[in-house]
């Protein structure tokens, strides 16, 4: 049976017993940035499972696309080398949520795998949790199954959790003996042991029990039903093979990998590893770039960029010297499309951001393959056996190896890394940066705010409501100590009990402006604000009148130009990013922003520049939705609301209980803690200055709004107009007007050097004239003019072509320079070679030189040597003569 049609069976059985069909979700995780990837079918009903959300079922089914490749789950280094593991794969599922529980899970099950699928009953064996008495009588008396195939695990085994706390349960497992002949062969060989022989198809875990942070195990209310089969076992048990990877689900694809490579699959262990590898993450490519992951350098695009290359090292053992990975994952579309339509729309982002990778990797690879060689040559005389940390981390930083693509490839020689030393090589490197991010001092500013923070003190922002406010000096900072006074003319930091100044965070500048006493007069300058720590707000000042106390009552007054222009730029960048994800798709994902009153700044993933269409079509889109004059608004709700409500999470981002959700209601909804415009009109207008890289896989928006970008317009105004002015056109012809110059410019440089050909032509007449003979043979040796090596091989070439025949060495001077140059027609390049000629003549300029046997060329440092070297020509010629 294909397995096409055991997809859609699976699907088809579970909905005729009232299951509601599910689609297959993203492989990011919605609601969930602890997760890199889905790796179960449970993850999207992690909700429901967690009582955090309902839905209109309470039983569903699901095949969903999978990937285990980092964080608990990994299984990337043992993909190619057994029958059955993957980085990506299908995991068919059947739900319930507080419905049937464990009989109806099992009956579904063995009538599944005995009468849909028709397994023999004799081959199927079952595990239970050790103490799980209840699944073991299901099985026996329910499903007919012998006693003597019912096996009790331990936990490790048949006992599944969620996490340390929360929804567990035992679970109890499906297996299909494959016969002796597939086994270890020893004779205690039985399930559970590590061979292929007794291979687990299907997983049903009962979640019936809440785990408490003490470990206490209480049971559930509503116990749940949480199975998972994966697709690629139950293919290849039906199809009759002993390895996932010679079912139809992979062999189309080792196929195309034979028909790039030449390698016939089968014809050696080692290559058929690679081929199964490549076969494999090809499909996880595929599916990770379509869900919105590029290669990069953290987190989950860190994990795909180690797929992509320990892809390409595999196809360099296939001797594929060029990219080829993205001719791969065409053809894991072709097979895979109609099932899921999404990676045909993706299909040119795949190509192109696969191909990028591999080009960046191939231009590395093989130096870093020649220096890890060496290592490994160094430590086998040494009769050592594990490569310093120090090394590994040089291949992962100049050479782009992830550590454990290393570890693969001196797997075969019995190496091992010094894993230690590379992390302590990693952290070295990781605090250097934060050092010059940061700068040393901030390290030891913070601690004083941490102290501080533990002692109760803390400061909240009013900033979403006001524009100025009144409060009190709670503490006073000088030196990096906390004082009770300070007087005109200190720098000091202060902290007060409310603010309305916004603390720098989450890309959005500080805010500026003045604090001025109450009751007291003085006067403080805010040149810039901070935010240390989440519960406090610490203004930078500088005490321009009067003194200051703790506990003094102050006006605090931001500078209101900078901070409306600064709301601007901010409410700009959620609508750009949105603008982007649009247009160019969803794999884009902000990498990054800077926000103040001067401008913005956006990263973002992507792979290629942006076309002069795209940033025009993406400025089209923005400035839409700021003409709309849409109202922007602002909520504070629990952080699962704010996500079924649209907002992005992104991985690695830390989120509370409750979230603010700034929304730009059908354009962009996203989790942000910074100040934004009441309306999108206010924005006035959005004007795209700067496209750049900033890394591999990372581009760089720069934009201004509002005043910015009104003065942007008229500064390009004013050039169109000075430049029509000097054109003498209108301003709608300049373009037409400049091509034209450049045109005739064009006509004129091939002019010029039509007149220098010319002219050449003219003086190669007279100088072959001057030629003499040397041996039997014309020798030219001549100063001409010529400003670089360029003039110098183009004035050899006519001569050559007039003197038929002969040597020609020529010389020539620009600046405190000389140039030599030899040429030897073909006919005596037997007798005479060029490269020696010039290696005799280059030493009297002061320099040196070389090159082939019929043109060499030298550079000197003493042009007025050059008559000495024209004179030893004859001299040279005859020494070299049959050398």
């Amino acid at each position: 049976m294909e397995s096409t049609e055991i997809r859609k069976r699976f699907i088809e059985f579970f909905k005729k017993s009232g299951h509601e069909a599910v689609p297959s979700s993203s492989l990011i995780p919605r609601g969930d940035p602890t997760l890199l990837f889905t790796n179960a079918g449970m993850v999207q009903f992690k909700g429901v499972f967690m009582n955090e959300e309902t839905r209109d079922y309470r039983r569903a089914v699901s095949c969903q696309r999978c990937v285990r490749a980092g964080g608990k789950h990994n299984d990337l280094e043992n993909v190619g080398v057994t029958a059955r593991h993957h980085t990506f794969f299908e995991m068919l599922g059947n739900f319930s949520f507080g419905d049937y529980f464990k009989e109806g899970a099992i009956d579904f099950a063995w009538a599944f795998l005995t009468e849909e699928m028709r397994l023999p009953k004799e081959k199927l064996w079952i595990t239970v949790f050790e103490t799980d008495d209840e699944a073991a009588a299901i099985w026996e008396k329910k499903a007919g199954v012998s006693k003597s195939r019912i096996v009790r695990m331990g936990a490790k085994d048949n006992f599944w959790s969620m996490g340390d706390a929360g929804p567990c349960g035992p679970c109890s497992e499906i297996l299909i003996d494959q016969g002796k002949e597939v086994g270890c062969g020893r004779p205690e060989c039985a399930v559970g042991c590590d061979c292929d022989r007794f291979l687990e198809i299907w997983n049903l875990v009962f979640m019936q029990y809440n785990r408490g942070l003490n470990g206490e195990l209480t049971p559930l209310p509503k116990p749940c039903i949480d199975t998972g089969m994966g697709l690629e076992r139950l293919s290849a048990v039906q199809q009759g093979k002993h390895s996932n990877y010679e079912s139809d689900l992979f062999m189309p694809i080792i196929t195309r990998i034979e028909e790039i490579s030449g390698v016939k699959y089968g014809s050696d262990r080692d290559k058929d590893t690679s081929m199964r590898a490549i076969a494999d993450h090809a499909r996880a490519i595929t599916f990770l770039i379509t869900d919105g992951v590029l290669p990069g350098n953290v987190d989950r695009a860190y994990v795909l960029r180690r797929i992509i290359r320990r892809a390409a090292r595999h196809g360099k053992f296939l001797g594929i010297k060029d990219p080829f990975i993205y001719m791969v994952s065409g053809r894991v579309i072709e097979l895979m499309g109609d099932i899921y339509p999404e990676i045909i729309r993706a299909k040119e982002l795949v190509a192109k951001a696969t191909k990028g990778e591999e080009e960046r990797f191939f231009e590395t690879l093989e130096r870093g393959l020649s220096m890890l060689d060496e290592e490994v040559a160094s430590l086998k005389n040494k009769k050592e056996t594990i490569i310093p940390g120090s090394v590994a981390f040089k291949l992962y930083d100049t050479y782009g190896f992830p550590a454990d693509l290393t570890a693969d490839i001196i797997k075969k020689d019995g190496l091992t890394i010094d894993e230690e030393g590379f992390n302590k090589s990693m952290a070295e490197q990781k605090a250097k940066a934060r050092l010059a991010w940061k700068g040393a001092a901030e390290g030891a500013g913070k601690e004083i705010y941490k102290g501080l923070s533990s002692a109760g003190l803390k400061s909240t922002f009013v900033g979403y409501q006001m524009d100025a406010a009144s409060s009190r000096i709670l503490c006073i900072i000088k030196n990096g100590i906390s004082v009770e006074t300070a007087q005109k003319g200190d720098t000091v930091e202060i902290v007060t009990e409310e603010t309305p100044f916004y603390g720098e965070s989450g890309g959005q500048a500080g805010d500026t402006g003045i604090i001025v006493g109450v009751q007291k007069m003085f006067t403080l300058k805010v040149a810039d604000t901070a935010r240390p720590l989440t519960d406090l707000t610490v203004h930078h000042c500088t005490i321009e009148q009067g003194s200051i106390t703790v506990d003094d009552t102050v006006e605090l007054i931001p500078d209101l130009n900078k901070r409306t222009a600064t709301r601007r730029n901010h409410t700009a960048t959620h609508i750009l990013h949105a603008s982007l994800r649009k247009l160019l798709g969803e794999h884009v994902r902000q990498a990054g922003s800077l926000v103040n009153e001067k401008g913005l700044r956006f990263d973002f993933s992507h792979f290629e520049a942006l076309k002069d269409d795209d940033i025009k079509k993406i400025e089209e889109l923005a400035n839409r939705a700021v003409l709309e004059n849409i109202e922007v608004t602002t909520d504070v709700l629990p952080y699962q609301t704010a996500l079924e409500k649209g907002a992005l999470a992104f991985f690695g981002e830390k989120y509370g209980d409750m979230v603010r959700l700034v929304s730009v209601p059908g354009v962009s909804a996203e989790l942000c803690g910074g100040t934004h415009v009441k309306r999108s009109g206010d924005i006035g207008l959005i004007k795209i200055t700067a496209e750049s890289s900033v890394a591999s896989g990372t581009r760089r928006l720069e934009a201004v709004t509002g005043e910015g970008a009104l003065n942007a317009v008229i500064k390009a105004e004013d050039a169109l107009k000075e430049s029509a002015s000097i054109l003498k056109s209108p301003k709608a012809e300049v373009p037409g007007r400049i091509r034209k110059l450049l045109e005739a410019q064009r006509e004129l440089e091939k002019e010029i050097e039509r007149l220098k050909a010319k002219g050449k032509a003219t003086g190669a007449v007279d100088l072959v004239k001057e030629a003499r003979a040397v041996n039997g043979v014309n020798v030219i040796a001549a100063l001409v003019e010529a400003t670089d090596p360029a003039e110098l091989r183009s004035t050899a070439d006519a001569l050559k072509v007039r003197i038929g025949s002969g040597i020609i060495i020529l010389a020539s001077k620009a600046d405190s320079k000389a140039f030599l140059l030899a040429a030897v027609t073909k006919d005596l390049t037997n007798r005479f070679k060029a490269g020696e000629l010039i290696k005799r003549l280059a030493p009297i300029i002061g320099g040196k030189g070389g090159g082939r046997d019929d043109m060499a060329q030298a550079g000197g440092s003493l042009p007025e040597k050059l008559d000495e070297a024209l004179k030893a020509v004859y001299k040279a010629v005859e020494e070299v003569d049959g050398k």
